[in-house]
This record gives structure tokens, sequence and C-alpha cells, in this order.
């Protein structure tokens, strides 16, 4: 019986594999054509203050990269902190915009919120302002410096600055998911605050104390959209996999210039603001025990995609997050594996695999 159980479950794992292989090849897998389906995601980039004017170049060019791949993606994107001031500051343009994006203000008054951007920034302000706010994943990406006293830790905007704390505060109306990478300096402090159910939170250093100038982002911002990032092999790379390449990058530096490291970015998606080392990953598999038997980190952060795959983009809405629940339930099992006697824990996998491959199976079309 055992025996039978594993075949099936190997089967029920080549026909989603196979599924989803077949849309990104741009194979058919049934009669009807498939649509790519407009992205539901929407992402803003931060800009902070630059300091100097070389800081300021580097800024500017790594938040292109993320435009960029938001353009690829057909996503929705705002920047913030590269336009002239024009008397608004940075700082009440981002809480407007997160207020937007949580739904706070139904008659849509804030959609000329960044009216001082530049046409590019003002595009993606006008693009933020379609969709369902509660249907995709909402990124929020801090470019910049940070700093630290002890308690309290900020992120260096174009006047007044942004704590941990008034962050929290701003994205608790929030019932979308969410991800917020800050890869500034003195960042972790940010993760502490903001880790929470249905988000997740990357920094460029594992403590507050880490002040040195942060290179993470350079590199974040050139994985996100890089194929060579796609660890598993699925046709798009995910925020997970950015990470991971983007650390990997990031130790490189330090020991190729023979320079003790400044900065261990940390991701967390299991909300025990905790956070995760890429170098605790084996592949996108996390090898460290999470505190508490709390699930391990990385999983919903391989859910999140700026470019996805056209199995991906085929997908409605509702067939992506169902999708994305299975998955993790199917993670989750096999982390306690060891503590479920085989056929039981054979029964519940083949149910979640089979309701995974009817979903990939199915007509996103209709």
């Amino acid at each position: 019986m055992n025996f039978l159980k594993a075949f099936t479950l190997c089967v029920l794992c080549l026909v989603i594999a196979a599924a989803a292989m077949a849309q990104n090849d741009g194979q058919e897998v049934r009669p009807s054509s498939v649509v790519r389906r407009p992205s539901d995601s929407a992402v803003i980039v931060v800009v902070g203050a630059a300091g100097e004017t070389e800081f300021g170049r580097q800024f500017a060019l790594w938040a292109d990269l993320w435009r960029q791949a938001c353009d690829k993606g057909g996503v929705r994107c705002a920047v913030i902190g590269l336009d002239p001031n024009n008397g608004r500051t940075d700082r009440d343009r981002l809480k407007e915009l997160l207020m937007q994006q949580a739904g706070a203000d139904e008659e849509r008054g804030t959609t000329d919120q960044l009216h001082g951007q530049d046409a590019r920034a003002t595009q993606g302000r006008d693009a933020l302002a379609t969709g369902d706010r509660r249907a995709g994943a909402l990124w929020l990406v801090l470019i910049g410096h940070g700093t630290f006293d002890g308690r309290t830790a900020k992120f260096n905007l174009r006047g007044p600055d942004i704590s941990a704390e008034e962050l929290g505060r701003w994205l608790e109306p929030m019932e979308r998911p969410v991800a917020v990478i800050n890869t500034a300096s003195s960042s972790a402090p940010f993760l502490t605050k903001l880790s929470g159910p249905n988000r997740v939170v990357i920094t460029a250093t594992k403590s507050g104390f880490e002040q040195n100038y942060a290179r993470f982002g350079q590199y974040l911002a050139e994985s996100i959209a890089n194929s060579e990032a796609d660890l598993d092999k699925d046709g798009q790379t995910s925020l997970l996999e950015a990470f991971l390449m983007a650390a990997s990058r990031t130790a490189e530096f330090y020991a190729g210039a023979g320079r003790m490291a400044t900065e261990h970015p940390l991701l967390d998606d299991n909300g025990d603001a905790l956070g995760t080392r890429a170098d605790w990953f084996r592949g996108i598999r996390p090898v460290v025990k999470a505190a508490d038997g709390a699930s391990l980190d990385g999983y919903r952060a391989h859910q999140f995609h700026i470019v996805r795959s056209a199995a991906e983009a085929a997908m409605t809405t509702e067939q992506r997050t169902r999708r994305d629940q299975l998955e993790l339930e199917v993670m989750k099992l096999r982390d306690a594996k060891e503590a479920i006697a085989e056929p039981v824990y054979l029964n519940r996998l083949e149910v979640l695999l089979r309701e995974i491959a009817e979903l990939y199976e199915s007509d996103p079309n209709g």
C-alpha cells in the first residue's frame, strides 16, 4: 500500500511539473490558448537621502532596475525620492500612498498625492490607484541609508526620516500580502518591528549596529528579475531566490576584497521576528529549525514574484491564492513528517497534491 501511495504521489508531482513546464514553454495544455493575466501586485520604491552624490547615483540606478523589472513583469510601480520635493515631504507621500493601498481612502482622494514626481513615477502612481488593493502583494522597497541609536532604527529620507515603529503603524491596516525590503544599513530592527502573518521582511543587516554603507541593495536589484537566480527552474525568480543570490554576491564582495563583512542579510516570512540568513538554506530549502516549532522561513517568500512565468501569469488571483495555501500546507506537512505515521503522512500529502494538480490542469480562461 505504501509503495502504491508513493508511486501515486510521484505521478502527481510529475503532472504538476509537466503542466507548469508546458505553459512556460508556450505549449498548450488545453485546447484554449493560455492568457497572461495582468499582475495584481504593486511595488513602491522609496529612495532615501543619499548624503553624497555618488551614493545618489547608485541609489537611482538600483531604483531603475526595480522599475525595469516591474515593466517586464507588468507590475504597477511608483517611485518616491527621485523627484523635486515641491513642498511635500517624501515621508508624507509614502504614508499617504500606503493608506491608499490599504484601501483606507475609499473615495481615492489621495490619487494625486505623488503629483510632484516625474513622468515615470506619476504613471506608476496612476497605476497604483487601480485594481483590487486586497488582491495581489504589495512590495515596499527601501533604498538608501539607515541609522540606529540603540533604541530606534530609522530609514533616512529627504526631510523627516521614518522609524520602524512608524512604518509598522502605517502597515497595520493592510489586508493584502506585504513584502518589506529594507536594503539600508542598520535595517535589522525593521524586521523585528514589521514581522507578522502574511508578510515577508528582508533586511540588509542582522543588527542595527551594522551601520556601514550596505551593498546588498545593489545585488538584490540585479537579482530580482535575473533568470540565473531561478534555483528551482520553474521559469521565474522568486523573492526568496533573489534574496539568496543577492546575499551570496554580497558575501563574495567582502571575501574578494579581503574585508570583514559589515552586512548580513536576513529574511523573515513566518512571523517569528527572528529572520534567517542565506547560509541557512540549501537551495531553496531552509535547514535551520525555527523557534517554538514555527514554520520555517522562506516558503512564503518563494511565492512572491515580479516577473511571473507563463503558468503563473495564466492563473486567476483566486487560483494562485489557493495554490499558495496548498503549497504552504505541503511544506508544513513535510517539515512535520518525522512526527506523523507514514500512512497518515502519505494520505494527507496525496490530498494536497491532487488539488494542486487540478489547479494546474484547470482552464484559467474559464
